[in-house]
């Protein structure tokens, strides 16, 4: 037995025990805050499957309004739901009256009378009277998708500086904030304190966003630089005692492989690498972000760690028309080209990464529709096992993975050179069977090539191929 199964049986086996004695299925912490035993007793799995959606950062940044995301979460409902794409999020700074003031004052933010953020009403017209986020997400929910929100860690320097109460506690802000600990990029907040206020101040805002209906959420400035774990643990308790599946996604990366059995104890999604753009190689004032080419490296020490309910989080997907207002650059088409994004598109799914769209997506054309609307594409992030490397050179680079369902092997094979790549490939360099002749079908072309001993095909520069091998 595996350690991380024999730690489960422990945590099945205590929440028996406490059953049966009638004690409340948490365990408890006390008031300094110790983790020791911090991990709540199994529930329902949430993102049982990588989730897939949009987030509104890429093309509008800090500065989105109502009518826009509306316009995005229509589009997805009416294009994208059939094939799996249900969550729609809103990024950075929904409570910010100025759209774009996100990381440096004058952020005259909107808050409620217990120091927590609530949507700027200027912005968000429905959100008027008090009535939060419960107007927009019951719309998303009547479009059958899911409604998300993006929140910095920490507590408002304006309710600390009023000293505010925290709602269903004893306890002010002033308690709860920890005001030698700012965000190194957005100091709009101060951190929280791993203490019973600062518990009880996350507790309320998480029931604040369950009642709004929330079904994701996205905190930022909290997995890397430092690995926030204090926090990740009090945000991740206050959403499960709200009794509402609530998917928790942790920003930015790099996370530290170190860490690598706590993030997945605590978080459905967890950055694995710097923002991710549009480049294939890093360029001019943007080389702190992180590249496609990049990427297959950062992916390859978190393959044993994903698992159903678990994932690694590559980043959003920068493709289509990025735009009008994005989170980096000028408004533009995607810098990549078509086989860059099918590339990316298959990393994307043979890594098992979660698939959330950057672009505007009522600006689709038919090439990145037909991107994300592949099911046999779409099947390998969301229903295979057994996902991982087998070729990590400078230029090819070969993964394979089991369909959940039936029989074969996905095979993704990549040339990141700058020209194009002849390949010939045995079949036990796949871990299949040497001189057997299996059939080959190409699932972005939607193609049998039939059956072969061997594998042999020319990729292009920074092109990929993705079969589905079977006897």
């Amino acid at each position: 037995m595996t350690k991380d199964k024999k730690q489960r049986a422990v945590v099945w086996l205590l929440f028996i025990v406490l059953a049966l004695l009638g004690v409340p299925p948490v365990i408890a912490r006390s008031a300094q805050g110790s983790h020791e035993a911090a991990a709540a007793v199994p529930g329902p799995l949430l993102a049982p499957t990588p989730p897939m959606g949009w987030n509104s950062w890429d093309s509008y940044g800090a500065t989105i309004r109502e009518a826009e995301f509306k316009a995005n979460a229509l589009w997805m409902a009416e294009h994208l739901k059939d094939y799996g794409w249900q969550y729609v999020v809103i990024d950075v700074g929904w409570y910010l009256k100025i759209p774009g003031h996100w990381s440096t004052p004058p952020w005259k933010a909107t808050l409620d009378s217990y120091g927590r953020y609530i949507p700027a009403p200027n912005r968000f017209p429905s959100s008027a009277h008090g009535a939060g986020f419960k107007p927009l997400a019951d719309w998303v929910h009547s479009l059958g998708l899911k409604f998300g929100l993006h929140m910095m860690r920490g507590i408002s320097r304006e309710a600390v500086a009023k000293n505010l109460p925290i709602a269903g506690s004893p306890y002010h802000a002033a308690d709860a904030a920890d005001t030698s600990d700012t965000c190194s990029w957005n100091s709009e907040n101060y951190g929280v304190r791993d203490n019973a206020a600062g518990q009880a101040y996350y507790d309320s805002v998480a029931k604040l966003y369950a009642s709004w209906g929330l079904d994701f959420l996205k905190v930022d400035c909290i997995s890397s630089r430092p690995y926030q774990a204090g926090e990740i643990h009090m945000i991740s308790r206050a959403l499960r005692q709200t009794g509402r599946p609530i998917v928790l996604s942790l920003s930015p990366g790099p996370t530290s492989l170190a860490v690598a059995t706590d993030v997945r104890q605590y978080a459905q999604m967890w950055r694995i690498s710097n923002d991710f753009w549009d480049n294939w190689i890093a360029k001019g004032d943007e080389r702190w972000a992180q590249t496609l080419y990049g990427q297959f490296a950062t992916a390859i020490g978190w393959a044993r760690y994903v698992e159903p309910g678990h994932w690694m989080d590559a980043d959003m997907l920068p493709i289509g028309y990025i735009g009008p207002r994005p989170g980096m650059g000028t408004a533009r088409e995607t810098r990549f080209t078509h086989d860059e994004q099918r590339t990316l598109i298959t990393l994307w799914s043979i890594i098992r990464s979660p698939l959330i769209l950057g672009a505007n997506l009522p600006h689709n054309d038919e090439w990145t529709i037909s991107l994300l609307t592949n099911r046999e594409v779409l099947a390998v992030d969301q229903h295979s096992i057994d996902n991982r490397p087998l070729i990590t050179s400078n230029d090819l680079v070969m993964w394979s993975a089991r369909p959940q369902h039936g029989p074969g092997t996905y095979l993704a094979i990549f040339n990141r050179s700058d020209s194009p790549l002849p390949i010939h490939l045995r079949w036990n360099e796949a871990g299949l069977v040497v001189g057997r002749a299996y059939k080959i079908r190409d699932l972005w072309e939607h193609k049998d090539l039939g059956a072969a001993t061997t594998l042999r095909l020319t990729l292009r520069a920074h092109a990929c191929a993705l079969y589905r091998i079977e006897d």
